[in-house]
């Protein structure tokens, strides 16, 4: 969601007005699009898919609960022709399943997150050799804008046991999304540049997503989680300094 935050920003495109398709209706699947809803993207420009094809009002086959919630009303059967228009598509999939024809259909600026791993539905190299207006992220390291749980968990979760929430809600979670993404807007720090030697970090097509080497991150999502936490009434232990707060989470690390 993140990602996704800078990505549309950086394409000048609105949540609410594109078509997003997810391959991949297992746990991540599935919570990422309902992620998005939650975020602003309108329902009916989600389609959501799974190794049977394009999950449809009226499916029998494969269902269970979480897939009803997301099936579409749609005339598409595959996501091969899901996809075809797509401003944005996410793979929680397997290798390779990215092809050159799916790239090609597309919309213009099209935004790209292959997350398999090790094997991302399509490599960086290939995506911007077929399509050069995109932005890709994956879930590895040693591409450009890396994907990665880390950066969320700690932070989030180091939120709701501070103030003692009853559970972690979409406020929380897009808390932390959208202060992830104002971060990867500001410049990188030194400690960043040594874990990526070589490697460029400005705001832009390749970088719309912090690095789990950015200290800043402990001072930065938990505080915008807690906020939401109180706000939202799930939070049973209110934080009233918050600069306290912020020095309790920066003793926790070593600053460079």
């Amino acid at each position: 969601m993140a990602g996704l935050i800078n990505a549309l920003d950086i394409k000048k495109k609105e949540l609410d007005k594109i078509k997003i398709v997810v391959l991949g209706a297992g746990a991540a699947g599935i919570a990422t699009l309902k992620l998005m809803i939650a975020g602003g993207a309108k329902r009916e420009n989600c389609i959501i898919c799974d190794s049977r094809g394009v999950i449809y009002k009226g499916r029998k086959d494969g269902m269970n609960p979480y897939k009803e919630e997301l099936a579409s009303d749609t005339p598409h059967r595959t996501f091969e022709e899901a996809a075809v228009g797509a401003d944005c598509i996410f793979g929680m999939s397997k290798p390779g399943l990215f092809t050159e024809d799916i790239l090609k259909s597309l919309a213009k600026d099209p935004i790209i997150f292959a997350m398999a791993n090790p094997e991302p539905e399509c490599r960086p190299d290939m995506a911007k050799r077929v399509r050069p207006d995109c932005i890709i992220a994956t879930g590895r390291s040693d591409f450009p804008n890396q994907v990665n749980n880390v950066l969320c968990f700690p932070f989030l979760f180091r939120a709701a046991l501070d103030t003692r929430s009853t559970e972690i809600n979409d406020e929380m979670k897009m808390a932390a999304a959208v202060s992830l993404a104002e971060l990867a807007r500001r410049p990188a720090t030194l400690t960043v540049r040594k874990a990526y030697l070589g490697r460029e970090f400005s705001y832009g097509p390749d970088y719309i997503i912090p690095t789990p080497f950015d200290y800043r991150l402990m001072d930065t999502v938990p505080i915008a989680v807690a906020k939401a936490a109180m706000e939202s009434g799930v939070a049973t232990k209110q934080i009233t300094d918050w600069d306290n707060y912020r020095e309790s989470l920066c003793h926790r690390l070593f600053y460079q």
